[in-house]
């Protein structure tokens, strides 16, 4: 299985405000959508409270909430209280790419354990110095990069951004690791 982060941030890696997004961009929201549907999307309790009641679950995927508190109610979700318990459900179904899609603390959990075999960021080009939610450092070098999606910004989607996949490169023999 492989293991992916999704995510947008801004110049400064900015995530998020007050538990919201920081911008409106229909067209990352739309590739967001595309690239996770039918698939698991594990999520931190504070990041599946910032998606609109309306919204929640995420529809036609499988919804996998991690949350400290056993008795936290997220109907319709899958409730685990680590990220290793999340990656299990997948894995059970027998999920062929699960989508880590935040917050903050849980891309930190993903990077630091190490289980993230892929990255799709978002790259907003735009500085937002209220943030108080960051993307957490990585290094570029252990990851190899591809341009998937160059927004230069229009009326529906006012800042420019672009969409770059990372994949992990294998330290074995510092390649990126093929699909089979």
């Amino acid at each position: 299985m492989t293991v992916s982060i999704i995510a947008a941030m801004g110049r400064n890696r900015e995530i998020g405000k007050n538990n919201t997004l920081l911008w409106h961009l229909p067209a990352d929201m739309q590739f967001f959508r595309e690239t996770t549907l039918w698939h698991h999307v594990i999520m931190g309790r504070k990041n599946y409270e910032s998606i609109p009641s309306k919204y929640r679950p995420l529809s036609d995927r499988t919804n996998v909430v991690i949350s400290r508190n056993p008795d936290y109610a997220a109907p319709e979700c899958f409730l685990v209280c680590s990220l290793e318990e999340a990656l299990d459900i997948a894995r059970d179904a027998a999920e062929e790419e699960t989508f880590i899609i935040g917050g903050g603390e849980i891309y930190r959990l993903a990077l630091e354990s190490g289980v993230a075999d892929r990255m799709y960021i978002t790259y907003v080009d735009a500085g937002f110095p209220d943030a108080d939610t960051f993307f957490p450092p990585f290094d570029p070098a252990q990851w190899s990069s591809s341009l998937l999606l160059d927004n230069p910004g229009d009326l529906a989607n006012v800042y420019p951004f672009r969409v770059i996949r990372h994949d992990k490169i294998s330290p074995a023999n510092n390649v990126a690791p093929t699909q089979d």
